[in-house]
């Protein structure tokens, strides 16, 4: 299993753009063979950064989803609240395999 974690910087007077372009991104990975296991959104201190997690049972696995962006049109609508809003500043992108309890 790989778990993509992207780390963004918002904009805080666009929340609500960011959480239409969350649920979207939510509902493709699901759809497309992944496991999102959710975006964290600013609740104290900072109020620009947001993280999400998703997982894929590998890296090929995570590629094949990715070449459905620039071409699938929901992937291209998800990805336009992002761009017309400006909800999203900054982002990256690390891949981690999860350690976890009994594994």
């Amino acid at each position: 299993m790989i778990t993509c974690v992207v780390h963004y910087i918002i904009d805080s007077t666009q929340i609500e753009a960011f959480e239409r372009f969350a649920h979207e991104w939510m509902r493709l990975v699901a759809k497309h063979g992944g496991v999102h296991h959710g975006y964290f959104l600013p609740a104290e201190g900072a109020s620009d950064r947001a993280e999400a997690l998703f997982s894929f049972e590998s890296l090929a696995a995570y590629e094949r989803y990715r070449t459905r962006f620039g071409e699938d049109p929901e992937f291209i609508a998800a990805d336009n609240i992002r761009e017309e809003s400006g909800c999203v500043l900054r982002y990256e992108r690390t891949f981690m395999r999860p350690l976890l309890p009994n594994g």
